[in-house]
């Protein structure tokens, strides 16, 4: 379990980890959906309806959650944190393959890059999107958007470790990554912004030696 805040009731974390200084206040766009108001009212808005002890008693490694919300205002919220669109003006800033982008799909149960060289140009990209049926993945997407920022910000403080996160986008019927399994510790969430998506999950194996 991690090194998680704990509330005091008074709206005030004992044992938080310092929270960074806001880069910039968000405007414009639709208002958000999530409470800023310390790093662990911005965790409980995320799981909502399900009350934080709930959640590490009976989720927190343990099994997975599956939240559906039908508010259209939250649905609104979730979209407007990052589109397809928003590359376009993102490309024109100087973004390269593998730093910043990776472009692939699924092929026979494999995994096949179709990155280029150097720069993304945008049109490429929707060229692969489109035609190829791949899946965008865009890294650390919080570093031009402000309102992940401030979600990742408040998440950092309130379980006291680094926050990281990508945007997948996945054409409807394509398949952009086979089966499998993460070669680090991973403590995932899956915020789906729109669309669809079918997951499956399995239970971790555990092997042991005979002699």
């Amino acid at each position: 379990m991690p090194k998680k805040a704990k509330p005091t009731g008074r709206g005030k974390e004992e044992g938080s980890a310092p929270c960074k200084q806001l880069k910039m206040e968000a405007t414009g766009g639709p208002s958000s959906a999530l409470n800023f108001e310390s790093p662990g009212d911005l965790f409980e808005s995320l799981i909502s309806p399900i009350k934080t002890e709930t959640f590490f008693r009976e989720f927190w490694e343990k099994q997975p959650l599956l939240l559906q919300r039908d508010d259209p205002a939250v649905a609104t919220y979730y979209q407007s944190l990052f589109r397809l669109s928003d590359l376009k003006s993102l490309c024109s800033r100087g973004m390269y393959y593998g730093r910043d982008v990776n472009v692939c799909r699924c092929v026979n149960g494999k995994k096949k890059v179709l990155n280029k060289d150097g720069k993304v140009h945008f049109l490429q990209l929707r060229k692969d999107f489109d035609q190829k049926r791949a899946t965008i993945q865009f890294h650390q997407p919080q570093r031009f958007k402000d309102e992940l920022w401030r979600i990742q910000e408040k998440l950092e403080c309130y379980f006291g470790s680094l926050v990281g996160s990508n945007v997948y986008i996945t054409p409807a019927g394509s398949q952009g990554l086979p089966p499998h399994y993460d070669d680090v510790e991973v403590r995932g969430r899956t915020l789906f912004c729109s669309g669809k998506e079918s997951l499956r999950a399995w239970v971790r194996c555990r092997f042991s030696s005979a002699l």
